[in-house]
């Protein structure tokens, strides 16, 4: 079945510098097999614990990494394994998300602040089908040596959406800490190279999609991940990260979804065209 592009579509691509920004009316009013890639489903997770561990960067070394704040699968620490995951219980709502997600702690004033959660949006990066993870797929998102604005499309800070506040590099302050509170935005690359779960950089085996697909150099297209976590204070000064200042945001994600559930969100939710949200795929 063949899909018009709707008007609401063209403009937010015109904005997002999209493939199609420049189409003219003709080209738009042409018949595509290529809906938004807007649809979503989530993936809301309380916050689990905070160690000195990154099973991807210093596998098998607890205590030497900067401090994270875990949320999902219960178990991660330095020697976790995608058996191990696979074995453990998550803190996330959808039962069937046993993946890994962290991020550095962030501390106010020097003391360490316990996160409210996480919300990870799965979104479709491309116009292309998308591949669900491959199990035990591993990367990093943003960089935590970064001393300065890494750019929005990897990652930001914000207020939510609700407050009112435009998002910025550096925390800004929210009129609402109690209600809405402070928010860090990572942005995952969606484009896989199809061989390796993992690279010596934790990198180089992902890609970000340029106008809506992939690079030749990583042909495969898996879901586009975007991890927020909330955190319970107003922003401002007087904020850090483990990883040092306020610019080096980044977050780890250690792939160990059941397969049959995160096949079937990929399939119905994201290659079906469906915002399903919190929701089931149904």
């Amino acid at each position: 079945m063949t899909r018009l592009i709707p008007a609401t579509f063209l403009a937010v691509l015109a904005l997002s510098g999209g493939a199609l920004a420049s189409a003219s009316p003709a080209a738009a009013a042409r018949p595509v097999v290529r809906p938004a890639p807007q649809v979503n489903f989530v993936s809301v997770c309380r916050f689990s614990h905070r160690a000195a561990d990154d099973p991807i960067v210093f596998p098998g070394q607890p205590g030497v990494s900067h401090n994270h704040s875990f949320f999902g699968n219960v178990t991660t620490d330095a020697g976790s394994t995608l058996a191990s995951l696979s074995a453990g219980d998550t803190t996330c709502q959808r039962s069937g998300d046993l993946a890994a997600y962290w991020a550095p702690t962030l501390y106010a004033d020097g003391v360490p602040v316990e996160p409210r959660g996480a919300t990870v949006y799965y979104r479709r990066g491309t116009f292309a089908r998308v591949e669900p993870f491959p199990a035990g797929l591993r990367m990093i998102a943003g960089s935590a040596m970064a001393d300065e604005p890494q750019g929005a499309r990897i990652t930001r800070w914000s207020c939510g959406v609700q407050s009112g506040v435009t998002s910025a590099s550096a925390p800004p302050l929210c009129p609402d800490a109690d209600r809405l509170g402070l928010r860090l935005h990572v942005r995952f690359p969606s484009c896989w190279d199809g061989a390796s779960l993992d690279s010596a950089d934790h990198r180089s085996h992902m890609a970000y999609p340029v106008r809506g697909r992939c690079p030749a150099s990583h042909p495969v297209s898996v879901p586009a991940i975007a991890l927020i976590v909330r955190y319970p204070v107003a922003g401002g000064d007087g904020l850090e990260l483990a990883s040092g200042g306020v610019y080096s945001g980044h977050a780890d994600f250690f792939n160990a979804w059941n397969d049959v559930t995160l096949g079937r969100l990929v399939d119905r939710c994201l290659n079906g065209f469906r915002h399903c949200g919190r929701g089931p795929a149904r």
